[in-house]
């Protein structure tokens, strides 16, 4: 169904822009879930006592989705396999280990060490609080979470809403800015960073029994 274009407040014609861009400072598929859930959930805007309640639950399901993500990380193995987890003041807790010998804890004191160098920070909080604020922000933001909760916002709320997105997109630009992370999140590991590049042929080659190791491409003169 579309609704008229007088039936859209004066704020959420200002905030849409704004929740856009503060969109990019969040993951991605959270706030994608969220905007494609949240009409259906919502009624479009025309909550009954049911739709308030489920439109309620997605935001508080995205809010942790939004905060935990920040406590996530991942990072490339010697075998080329990607390894993500999340964060504790121990180290990273691996979700998808396997039991494999590469990062058995108990024998491979090399990986315990390696793992430890992902433990929490401080910083960690920091982009945890500013992503539940911002992604608080877009919810309340959204047309159809304004007509459900706040029908009538009044001149207050109005002026509210359409400065809220610009406000919080500067504070949160500058924490990140000043308080810059190494996470990475799940799946977007640096293929840099594990040693197993352009040099993977040459160990798989040895390993299966190759006197010699694989030559590197070299430049020739002009």
């Amino acid at each position: 169904m579309v609704f008229p274009k007088a039936n859209l407040p004066q704020s959420a014609h200002k905030a849409l822009p704004g929740s856009a861009n503060l969109a990019n400072l969040l993951p991605t598929g959270t706030v994608f879930a969220f905007q494609a859930i949240i009409p259906s959930f919502s009624n479009n805007g025309r909550c009954e006592a049911a739709h308030k309640y489920m439109t309620l639950g997605a935001i508080i399901l995205c809010s942790l989705a939004c905060f935990l993500s920040s406590f996530t990380d991942s990072f490339l193995g010697e075998d080329g396999k990607l390894y993500y987890g999340i964060a504790t003041y121990k180290g990273l807790y691996i979700f998808n280990d396997d039991n494999d010998d590469a990062l058995d804890l108990e024998k491979n004191k090399e990986a315990k060490e390696m793992l430890k160098k992902y433990r929490l920070t401080a910083i960690d909080f920091v982009h945890a609080c500013c992503s539940l604020t911002l992604f608080l922000v877009i919810a309340c933001s959204s047309f159809d979470v304004q007509r459900c909760y706040f029908p009538k916002p009044g001149p207050n709320g109005d002026a509210l809403m359409a400065n809220l997105p610009l406000a919080a997109g500067i504070l949160a630009s500058g924490l990140f800015m000043l308080f810059p992370t190494k996470r990475r999140g799940i799946g977007y590991a640096d293929r840099l960073e594990s040693d197993h590049g352009d040099r993977k042929e040459e160990k798989e080659s040895l390993k299966k029994g190759d006197m010699e190791p694989l030559p590197r491409s070299k430049t020739t003169p002009n």
